[in-house]
């Protein structure tokens, strides 16, 4: 009952606490601390290297999320930190944010952690962090249309949906990799017409 406000006022109570680390971070990382640069020619491998870095920063950062998320789960830590996430079995866009503030933080780790290891471009690297903003939202938001060929190596809303459904499955983040390596990949039953969706329909069809 009343999820999408439950979801919202979750989120905006956990947001300031998660910023807090956050910016804290932000910080060190423009201050000279990280290897960030500021222009193109910085960088011995140029616009090549901006590119590859925006691959690794995906592949690396996926890496990170799938084991925070799959350790946020065991016995000691799920209860205090990653149950409320769960709350929401199917859940709205409005749940991307809504995590218990230590939750948040742990699972944005690996964003900022990166920057620290590799060299990176700033403005790619805001471009990157808004984006993976964007992409938390979307795995939240119901619409379960994957490309055919992508649908069991792109992490989406319906693997994502299986995840809160069903526990134990589909940690990763993008992509389905870590999930296939670790043995927790389940394929969507949205995919096999067996998905909320499908489930709705019928019920009303009844």
């Amino acid at each position: 009952q009343n999820q999408v406000r439950r979801e919202i006022l979750y989120a905006l109570r956990s947001l300031p606490w998660i910023s807090v680390p956050t910016v804290a971070l932000f910080f060190a990382e423009v201050r000279g601390y990280s290897k960030l640069y500021d222009n193109i020619e910085d960088s011995p491998y140029g616009w090549t290297g901006v590119f590859l870095s925006m691959l690794s920063f995906l592949f690396f950062t996926d890496m990170g999320i799938y084991w925070i998320h799959r350790a946020l789960h065991h016995k000691l830590l799920y209860k205090r930190f990653h149950k409320p996430h769960h709350l929401w079995k199917i859940a709205t866009p409005f749940a991307s944010h809504a995590f218990h503030p230590v939750d948040g933080f742990m699972q944005s780790l690996p964003y900022h952690v990166y920057p620290f290891l590799f060299p990176l471009h700033k403005v790619t690297y805001l471009g990157l962090y808004i984006f993976v903003n964007v992409w938390t939202i979307s795995i939240h938001d119901g619409d379960y249309r994957v490309p055919r060929l992508l649908r069991h190596v792109i992490n989406g809303s319906a693997h994502h949906t299986d995840h809160h459904l069903y526990f134990d499955y589909n940690y990763g983040q993008y992509f389905t990799l870590w999930d296939k390596i670790g043995g927790s990949y389940k394929s969507p039953t949205a995919f096999e017409g067996k998905g909320p969706h499908d489930y709705l329909r019928k019920l009303r069809e009844k």
